[in-house]
């Protein structure tokens, strides 16, 4: 039996996610997951340009791994700063994602 690839597709996140983007950010994760077979795949969200989040911003997050997890698919966080990370720890978000070249907590 051979596995088929996955598909993995990688969405930079805008320097300030909060109100003004968040909605467009969205849309993109959205379209992107839309776009990779159910079951078979990532998106990677690369934070490393984002600068802040706000709770708009993490609410876009949360929204994003909702309809990644209803079609199977995986979020990884890539690039995630340190108070982006303790932000997500505090809020016990960290659980809901993958975070690129880290081991998934039990």
């Amino acid at each position: 039996m051979t596995n088929a690839p996955r598909s993995r597709r990688v969405l930079s996140a805008p320097s300030e996610l909060g109100l003004p983007t968040r909605e467009a950010f969205r849309r993109a994760a959205n379209e992107l997951l839309d776009e990779m077979p159910e079951g078979t795949g990532e998106l990677v969200i690369d934070l490393g340009p984002t600068r802040q989040v706000d709770s708009s911003g993490l609410g876009a997050l949360i929204m994003i791994q909702r309809h990644a997890a209803e079609r199977r698919l995986d979020v990884v966080l890539r690039g995630v700063g340190p108070e982006l990370e303790y932000l997500l720890v505090l809020t016990k978000l960290d659980e809901l994602f993958a975070f690129e070249g880290k081991a998934r907590r039990a």
